[in-house]
């Protein structure tokens, strides 16, 4: 019987998840009879299936401290919902009600359910007619998994398990751990060349995945003591959170092109430099931004493809050793990697290579009607991923040092942005439009749109970068803040890209809100491929539009590579104005709610070439001059040269890091300052904007 205190509430909330990386609106609805909590896109979609839904049984509601509005549903599964009310009182009101509801469903399984219900699972035997064996994903997260490597007769019946067998399991996991100890150490027993080596290929895929394996059930037993721990108890204890564990293991090596490194996986703890190898005087370089002066800014000559497949087959024993250190789930942010999987620019200037299609960028603001705009928004954010990676090969950026900074701008000819007509018709040449010609580029600065483009690494732990693009004579800029976070999938890795971005048309007064897709490396025990996944939305709260993109992940077995789907509506009539699929690095098809369609060819698009400082002009903390030996190493395919040259810049930046905790000095930033969780260039056009108006009269 319910309390009479549990009541049936519902109304939206915002809800945050990192893989839409922002905040959104959301209708939630407290189911109290079926313990459920339950949201909708909106109100209208109640009658349909739930988005999603947390059991609340065992959960804990936190309010948050970082303000008054937000608070956190951490189911036992551990699953999070992150939600924020429109006031104090609404979250006061919500989370009185959600304790009293997880309060009366915990309490009733206690009294309910025994401690332990007999469900057992054998890994070798999920097919067997039992009645045991099978799986009933209803009963309650009192469940464990019972190991085994054989088969129970089938008339068997397996008795219920009690709280003693855990022990009985852990010594099987015990017995586990020194078979695959014993594995290892005979592998790596065994001589470094030969028919029969310790360094070959099956060996070593033996080893990792054997490892991956003994931590992935290391982790599941850790997770069915604590279910068990907390039903003994009748609840969970306020705080328990179920999660992936930190690895058990130490990173002891740092494999170096073939051979071992020392290292610490603590990169506060610092190496020593010698005064030749330090960046002379870093720390007390001028934090006060500085002026780029345009004119010394020239056309991009670099041409850094990442074509080199034989290096990554050529160091695969490196890559299975590291692979044998790590655990599925393991945050990388402080896991240092092999130089030669490294590409030759930095992570800021990645950033700026979205941007390679400024023509699109600028075509934004030409839009006739919000309708317009915001369609040509979601063309330009589609066409830019596609430039921003470099070749097929999942190489990785250089990890930006903090206070590493990136400045360029381009040049686009007015004649070659598409024109304030209709969105489907002006964009008819660019398949066609190759890059500027010599004539072109000579053309007055009155004939030419220049979109600049700055960013910098404002934080080392965690890493996030800022940057920030502008076209003044369009009056629209964009800023972004991004957290990279990257963890290991097994075979794969994972990078989750939080934050968001807003660019903001100041000629029409709106704001677009975009967040980022997360990326993935494929295959990288052969060759490595970069795939995009994950939901990503883009808003204008103004004009009431708002478009939802989908990036596909490949199925395991069948589908299509890079595959991407998406939609913009008008948010008041829920009506669909524009569709779009395709493939995010190939061909993209556009369908318009009056029937029109239009094809773009991404690999037909014309590049235009970002315009740079030469080096010796750059300062040195600007990306190009900072990595300049990392890259020419890397270019003439010296690993090691490289390597030494990264792993300098890397102990400056702890031993600067060292030094600032111990004196209490807190980092400054040069051209981005905190704005709430984000991060917001110093000096953006919107605050310029009254001078350059007033600047554009006294002109005329």
């Amino acid at each position: 019987m319910m309390s009479d205190h549990m009541e049936n509430i519902s109304g939206y909330l915002m809800k945050y998840t990192n893989l839409v990386t922002g905040w959104q609106y959301r209708y939630f609805v407290l189911n109290n009879e079926a313990g459920l909590l339950e949201y909708f896109v909106n109100e209208q979609s109640r009658n349909q299936k739930p988005r999603g839904t947390l059991q609340l049984a065992g959960a804990v509601i936190s309010p948050s401290d970082e303000d008054s509005h937000t608070f956190t549903v951490n189911a036992a599964s551990g699953e999070q919902y992150k939600l924020r009310a429109t006031d104090a009182k609404e979250r006061q009101h919500w989370v009185s009600r959600l304790q009293i509801c997880t309060q009366h469903h915990t309490e009733a399984i206690g009294k309910n359910n025994p401690p332990l219900k007999s469900r057992s699972f054998s890994l070798a035997s999920q097919g067997s007619g039992s009645p045991g064996v099978q799986r009933r994903p209803s009963q309650n997260a009192a469940s464990f998994f019972n190991v085994g490597h054989h088969r129970l007769p089938a008339g068997k019946r397996i008795p219920i398990l009690q709280p003693d067998h855990l022990i009985d399991v852990r010594e099987k996991m015990y017995q586990a751990e020194g078979q695959q100890r014993d594995l290892v150490r005979s592998i790596e027993c065994l001589p470094t060349s030969g028919h029969f080596s310790s360094l070959d290929q099956d060996l070593l895929m033996l080893k990792a995945t054997s490892m991956a394996t003994m931590n992935c059930l290391n982790d599941c037993f850790h997770i069915l003591q604590l279910q068990h721990a907390s039903q003994q108890k009748g609840s969970l204890s306020s705080g328990t959170t179920i999660s992936w564990l930190e690895p058990k293991i130490s990173l002891p090596n740092h494999f170096r092109n073939g051979t071992d490194q020392n290292f610490s996986a603590d990169q506060n703890k610092p190496s020593s430099v010698t005064e030749e190898e330090n960046i002379s005087g870093s720390s007390q370089l001028t934090r006060e931004p500085e002026e780029i002066n345009p004119d010394e800014e020239v056309e991009d000559t670099c041409d850094n493809k990442e074509d080199d497949l034989g290096a990554v087959e050529e160091q695969r024993s490196v890559i299975l050793h590291l692979l044998s250190q790590l655990k599925l789930g393991m945050d990388l942010t402080r896991v240092v990697l092999p130089t030669f999987i490294l590409e030759k620019r930095s992570l800021l200037e990645m950033y700026a290579d979205f941007m390679s299609h400024p023509d699109l960028f600028i075509a934004i603001s030409n839009g006739t009607s919000p309708e317009e705009r915001m369609i040509r928004f979601v063309e330009y954010y589609l066409t830019s991923f596609h430039e921003g990676r470099k070749g097929a090969i999942a190489k990785k950026p250089y990890n930006p040092i903090i206070g590493e900074t990136f400045h360029c701008s381009w040049k686009m000819a007015k004649s070659h942005v598409p024109s304030d007509t209709n969105s489907n018709s002006s964009s008819h040449s660019l398949c066609e439009q190759g890059t500027l010609s010599e004539d072109s580029q000579d053309q007055a600065e009155s004939d030419c749109y220049t979109v600049r483009f700055v960013a910098e690494q404002v934080s080392h732990h965690p890493p996030v970068s800022g940057f920030y693009a502008e076209c003044v004579e369009r009056k629209m800029c964009v800023n972004a803040h991004v957290w990279t976070k990257s963890k290991f999938l097994g075979m794969s890795i994972g990078v989750t890209m939080v934050g968001e971005g807003i660019l903001s048309l100041l000629e029409h007064g709106e704001e677009y809100t975009f967040s980022l897709p997360c990326a993935y490396a494929r295959s990288i025990l052969t060759v490595p491929w970069v795939e995009l996944g994950g939901k990503v939305s883009v808003n204008c709260a103004k004009t009431g539009y708002s478009a939802s993109i989908t990036f596909h992940t490949k199925p395991f077995y069948g589908g299509k590579l890079h595959r991407v789907t998406g939609e913009v509506k008008q948010n008041a009539t829920n009506t669909v104005v524009c569709r779009v699929q395709g493939e995010w690095n190939s061909i993209l098809e556009f369908t318009y709610n009056n029937g029109e369609t239009k094809c773009m060819d991404l690999t037909k698009l014309s590049v235009t070439r970002k315009r740079v400082r030469p080096i010796e002009k750059q300062g040195p903390f600007e990306s190009r001059k900072l990595w300049q030996h990392v890259t020419e190493s890397l270019r003439d395919g010296d690993i090691d040269k490289a390597t030494e040259h990264k792993k300098t810049l890397e102990e400056q930046q702890r031993n600067e890091e060292r030094l600032r905790a111990e004196t209490g000095t807190p980092w400054q930033t040069k051209y981005f300052v905190k704005d709430g969780d984000g991060w917001v260039y110093y000096n953006p056009l919107w605050k310029r904007m009254a001078a350059i108006q007033n600047q554009e009269v006294d002109n005329n």
